[in-house]
């Protein structure tokens, strides 16, 4: 315990019962650690999930299109200035998507 921050221990002693309802509880937020969701539930009284799962996948597939649109702008650029104003048009889209995407997770925190 001397390398802990956290130095104070509460104990609360619960039923079987009251142990498997914790256990419930714990497994609809995806989480093991005990610790902290008591901790969380002590203070602020209630636990937030967001499920993040459809914005993960999103971002994944924003991902594979920046690469290859990167693959794109390097094959055009190596070839000299064609269509230097499309590939500068989609970067620009591209932003805007990041952006909004950035934009959306921020919301959810």
């Amino acid at each position: 315990m001397t390398n802990r921050t956290r130095k104070i221990v509460l104990r609360v002693p619960v039923t079987p019962e009251e142990r498997e309802l914790i256990r419930q509880k714990m497994a609809l937020l995806h989480t093991r650690n005990f610790s902290a969701y008591a901790r969380k539930m002590l203070i602020d009284g209630y636990v937030v999930h967001i499920d993040t799962t459809g914005i993960r996948e999103q971002t994944a597939e924003l991902q594979k299109i920046g690469v290859n649109v990167n693959q794109i702008a390097r094959r055009l650029n190596s070839m000299g200035p064609l269509y230097t104003q499309d590939v500068a048009d989609i970067k620009g889209a591209l932003a805007q998507i990041w952006q909004l995407q950035r934009y959306i997770l921020s919301s959810q925190r």
